[in-house]
C-alpha cells in the first residue's frame, strides 16, 4: 500500500490547524507549535502543517518564496455544500465558486487558505482512466 500525507509549510501551525478544522470538519491528532496533523472521521490523514524554517527541510526553509507555486491541494469530499458553507466562518478568498468542472463532470469550488495555498474542493469521485 502507498499513501500520500501532504505536508505544507505555514506561518502559524495553530491558526492553520484551527482554520482547516473549521473548513473541512476534521480533527487534529497532533497540534504542536511546529507541526500539526489533521485527520478525517476515519483517522486517515488529510494534511499535515509544518512551521516554516523548522527541521531543516530544504523546501520549507524560505517563507519568502510564494507558497504553493505549482501545487493545488485537491480535496475530494461527500460534504461539498457543507464545506462551502464553512467558508463563511473563516477568513479566505473564494477564487472560483461552485461550478461543474467540464473535465470531471463534478461540482467544485476553489479558495485560498491563510498562507495563500490554492485549494480545490470537489465532489467525491473515483478517477476513471
Amino acid at each position: 500500500m502507498i499513501k500520500t500525507d501532504p505536508i505544507i509549510a505555514v506561518n502559524n501551525v495553530k491558526k492553520s490547524t484551527e482554520w482547516y478544522q473549521v473548513l473541512l470538519e476534521c480533527k487534529s491528532i497532533h497540534n504542536g507549535e511546529k507541526f500539526g496533523i489533521l485527520v478525517a472521521d476515519n483517522n486517515e490523514v488529510i494534511i499535515c502543517l509544518h512551521q516554516w524554517g523548522e527541521h531543516e527541510h530544504p523546501t520549507m526553509k524560505d517563507k519568502n518564496i510564494i507558497a504553493g507555486n505549482g501545487l493545488i491541494l485537491y480535496f475530494r469530499t461527500d460534504k461539498l455544500d457543507a464545506i462551502r458553507k464553512n467558508t463563511e466562518k473563516i477568513s479566505c478568498t473564494i477564487e472560483k465558486d461552485i461550478h461543474k468542472n467540464p473535465n470531471t463532470s463534478q461540482r467544485e469550488f476553489s479558495l485560498r487558505d491563510l498562507d495563500g495555498y490554492y485549494l480545490t474542493i470537489t465532489e467525491y469521485h473515483n478517477y476513471e482512466g
